[in-house]
């Protein structure tokens, strides 16, 4: 996913180095044994830091994110996807990057 000002989310095509980051950098949160509450709380809690990151770096203000919950029941992906939907402040990756 892309984190960051909204207004840019869906311009962003590439990615842009961000202050103190070398520009593969991605911030990743596993999910992996967590359970649906836990994980949107750390999603949450992760959206905050992830923002913040964002608004500190450069033009345009977004940076990217990797979120892995795994396979199992798909409790967690369809819980991502959701939250994903509902976050003004998160998007999904664009295609063929």
């Amino acid at each position: 996913v892309q984190v960051g000002e909204v207004k840019n989310l869906y311009k962003t095509t590439k990615m842009f180095r961000q202050k103190g980051l070398p520009c593969n950098a991605l911030t990743i949160l596993d999910l992996h044994g967590y359970t649906r509450d836990e994980a949107l709380a750390k999603l949450n809690e992760s959206l905050v830091e992830w923002v913040d990151a964002a608004m500190k770096g450069s033009y345009p203000f977004v940076i990217p994110a990797r979120i892995v919950c795994g396979c199992g029941s798909q409790i967690l992906s369809e819980t991502v996807k959701k939250w994903i939907r509902e976050q003004a402040q998160v998007a999904n990756f664009p295609k063929g990057i």
